[in-house]
């Protein structure tokens, strides 16, 4: 890949992805695959003022191996050292990038149950250290290509090709082409005049109908708003959290969804792969969930604590997105997310309040924001799909005609 388009794409992350104060540290997740990129990112996060900035390296087979022959017991806990990088990470906030690489397949086979288990036990140590970070840093998440990921997704092509193939729809994907900077601002701009025009019909539903057979009724909370694209933290500081980002979306109101959805995409979730599956919601809770693969990963994505089987986000993204009409499937919810229409099981987001920043987290939750252990995002964008939004005077606004934009 050309050497000037990955230093532009690196520095659209950094100075858009996370956006880092002068003296703030930087925290960097990434995996081995793409070592020369990742210290490209490092020496920009320096450029930029940061402090100091600190690179965990993450390897999925290293990963599963754990999975396979530490004990449960072993994979339920958490070293005192591993607390103290939490309660860092609480106290200096760091801004947070993640750098996605992760094989789609890389946790095949393994036991989901024992997985699942030592999530759900060591949750209630994090969860203190991660509710006194939220929204008070910034983060992003942006893709980089794997040799696994790649062949995945280019199946039949040498490692080397599949990669640079990938690369090249990424940088396409992220808008990174030409000049990334001037690409976000347009594009930040665009979505939020949406957001506004969509905040001012103040929706109490969305209902959701496509011939493959969803037909799905969702409450909104009255204190909610969409968002999109740029955000910025309780600090004021500005940042875009996904690279790409395609999405104008809200956190529903817990405790009221109604009907059936069906999945349009594969759904790849910590190195599973779920195929062809439908979620069936009653007073707002997944009652009954079916898939041609992966329905065990499916069902441990539902039952990993209370709020996983209740939805967490309502995401609109028109069918014609670059992603979408690219015609590749990503087997990466970063991604395929940004293709069409989505929710989310789990965790919702409190900036989804109006003026969030005036109440605490416990406040922002008894108005329906939805509290998980998870966020699992899943596209349910049929070409033919319709959502109108329901307002409290009775009136049927339609937003989604054959999966675009009515306005």
């Amino acid at each position: 890949m050309d050497d000037a388009r990955l230093q532009a794409y690196a520095e659209l992350i950094v100075a858009k992805g996370i956006n880092p104060d002068p003296g703030q540290d930087v925290l960097i997740i990434a995996g081995l695959d793409q070592p020369e990129f990742v210290r490209r990112v490092v020496e920009l996060c320096y450029r930029h003022g940061a402090g100091k900035v600190v690179v965990d390296w993450e390897d999925m087979p290293c990963a599963r191996l754990d999975q396979l022959h530490q004990s449960e017991e072993r994979l339920s806990s958490l070293e005192p050292w591993e607390l103290e990088k939490y309660r860092w990470r609480a106290e200096k906030l760091p801004a947070l990038l993640w750098l996605d690489s992760d094989d789609p397949d890389g946790m095949d086979g393994i036991d989901q149950g024992k997985r699942a288990r030592a999530q759900q036990a060591r949750y209630p140590l994090i969860k203190p250290f991660r509710d006194a970070m939220e929204n008070r840093h910034q983060w992003c998440i942006a893709g980089v290509p794997g040799k696994k990921w790649a062949q995945k997704v280019f199946p039949g092509l040498p490692p080397e090709e599949a990669v640079e193939r990938l690369w090249r729809a990424i940088l396409f994907s992220a808008r990174a082409e030409g000049d990334p900077i001037a690409n976000w601002n347009e594009h930040n701009a665009t979505i939020h005049r949406r957001t506004e025009q969509l905040n001012a019909l103040a929706f109490t539903a969305l209902e959701y109908k496509s011939s493959n057979g969803t037909d799905l009724r969702v409450g909104l909370i009255p204190q909610g708003i969409f968002c999109g694209a740029a955000e910025k933290d309780l600090s004021d500081r500005e940042f875009n959290p996904n690279i790409p980002s395609e999405e104008i979306f809200t956190s529903p109101l817990r405790g009221k969804a109604e009907g059936i959805v069906r999945a349009v995409k594969p759904l790849s979730w910590q190195g599973s792969v779920v195929e062809n599956f439908f979620i069936r919601f009653e007073n707002g809770r997944a009652v009954e969930a079916g898939a041609e693969k992966g329905r065990e990963t499916l069902e441990k994505i539902i039952s990993m604590d209370e709020g996983a089987a209740f939805l967490g986000e309502c995401a609109l993204i028109d069918k014609n997105s670059p992603i979408n009409s690219s015609g590749i499937l990503f087997y990466s919810t970063l991604y395929d997310e940004n293709a069409c229409c989505h929710l989310a099981l789990g965790r919702g987001f409190e900036n989804c309040i109006r003026d969030y920043g005036k109440y605490s987290l416990g406040e922002l939750r008894a108005m329906g924001i939805n509290d998980s252990m998870v966020h699992v995002d899943f596209m349910i964008g049929a070409p033919d799909l319709d959502i109108d939004g329901l307002t409290s005077d009775g009136r049927r606004i339609p937003v989604f005609r054959n999966g675009s934009w009515c306005f």
